[in-house]
């Protein structure tokens, strides 16, 4: 399987003198439960597992005590062996199953933090904003997972490449023989995405079953709308989600009702959009109507374009075969684009950890994405291949004189005045190369 980075955030967790009951979020199906399990395997001497969706027994402890010495003695038994401080990693999966074991976390921390407890839950944002919930503020650490990335992908799939790839430190062009291995690399990621099974499939066995391994993961999301909302919000998020492809499919990507039903509006489906977005399924970038800090302040509510969790997710739930990647697809090229800005974003949020935003000139310019990091403003802009041809980054130059402008396409390395023309498969270098040119020191 894959190593995953997260596992470093995880590592400073557990040393933290200050830790606090570890809460991991992410979608369904993107590692969450591999991921514990391993780093229970790589840094505690034994792991404790218990699944609160699967077992009605473990529930029922944390229903009859807040005590947790008493849920460490009796978690012991269902375990089969002492629990011990520092030395058993205590995991407990898909916590929003258990109301009673997600209050049992304030008792943890402050009672017996001796205790290293990591919880797992895919629909935690949905459960935590249901209205009658409470939670224990303050007494919990969080952690976001998010897919695999294309450098955790790269290091499963072609060892020598990734070594090439992480020495990567300065800005310029790259030799054609390692630009081409990046990019061969970097198709095969575009046809799995990011869900470790679908690319362990890709990397372990060929193209052939990746499409039904994303395909069944698409009905389990659709599963978990019937499950946890009503029979008419579970219908609208359905309508929603399908809907996706459609949204990015225009030129003009701005999220439109109509697209999701003729005559729909939006107060009849707010709901519904939120409940998918705190799901994790979707990434919701609203535009800016001025540039100027804090962005935040000048965000149009109104006015906002929705990505999905995943690129291989979005083209399945496009309908779109695995081998559009390897074969001369006619008219693919608009959507391609649609894919391409799909990724940089799961790239950029999985480094940044932010909302990004996007920026509209009237009719005459738009930008991707623009990221904000300290004082700095960056507008984005993606291309899908090496036609980079537009006009949108000019305006906003002459507009804004920002610091550095950001370009992806598939042409190489390079910087050119303020302008930084990123590779797409260096996506996940970004931080590390906007750092060169601004010099903000790395965390």
């Amino acid at each position: 399987m894959f190593k995953r980075t997260i596992i470093n955030d995880l590592t400073a967790w557990k040393q933290s003198p200050s830790r606090k009951p570890l809460i991991l979020s992410g979608a369904r199906q993107v590692g969450k439960t591999w991921t514990l399990k391993e780093f229970g395997r790589l840094y505690f001497d034994d792991t404790a597992y218990f699944s609160l969706d699967k077992d009605k027994s473990v529930k029922q402890l944390f229903a009859t005590t807040r005590d947790p010495l008493r849920l460490i003695e009796q978690l012991s038994y269902i375990h089969g062996s002492k629990i011990e401080p520092q030395k058993t990693l205590i995991i407990l999966d898909e916590i929003q199953e258990c109301s009673d074991a997600l209050q049992s976390l304030k008792y943890f921390c402050e009672d017996a933090p001796q205790y290293a407890v990591v919880c797992a839950g895919s629909l935690l944002g949905v459960y935590l904003n249901h209205p009658g919930q409470s939670f224990p503020v303050g007494k919990v650490d969080h952690l976001d997972m998010y897919p695999l990335t294309f450098s955790e992908f790269l290091e499963a799939r072609d060892i020598n490449a990734y070594r090439y790839y992480c020495d990567i430190n300065t800005i310029a062009p790259l030799p054609d023989f390692f630009f081409d291995k990046l990019s061969e690399n970097f198709t095969a990621y575009r046809i799995s995405g990011g869900m470790p099974e679908a690319a362990n499939e890709l990397i372990t066995n060929g193209i052939n079953n990746v499409d039904k391994i994303l395909s069944n993961i698409l009905k389990d999301y659709s599963s978990d709308f019937i499950k946890h909302t009503s029979p008419a919000t579970a219908n609208k998020i359905d309508l929603i989600w399908k809907s996706v492809p459609s949204q990015l499919a225009k030129e003009n990507k701005k999220f439109v009702y109509q697209l999701v039903r003729t005559g729909a509006r939006a107060r009849e489906y707010e709901d519904a959009l939120i409940w998918i977005e705190r799901a994790g399924l979707i990434y919701k970038v609203n535009s800016v109507n001025k540039i100027a800090l804090p962005l935040k302040a000048y965000d149009d509510l109104s006015s906002f374009k929705i990505y999905c969790l995943d690129q291989g997710i979005l083209r399945t739930l496009a309908e779109m075969d695995a081998t559009v990647y390897t074969s001369d697809a006619q008219g693919f090229a608009e959507f391609k684009g649609a894919l391409a800005e799909n990724y940089v974003l799961q790239s950029l949020v999985s480094q940044y950890n932010k909302n990004l935003r996007y920026w509209t000139s009237g009719n005459t310019a738009e930008i991707d994405f623009i990221l904000n990091i300290g004082n700095e403003i960056i507008p984005i802009e993606v291309k899908a291949d090496t036609n980079t041809v537009g006009k949108s980054l000019i305006e906003y130059q002459k507009k804004y004189d920002p610091k550095i402008r950001i370009r992806y396409s598939m042409k190489n390395l390079n910087l050119n005045g303020n302008l930084l023309n990123i590779p797409l498969f260096l996506a996940d270098k970004t931080k590390d190369l906007i750092n060169i040119i601004i010099n903000i020191p790395t965390a």
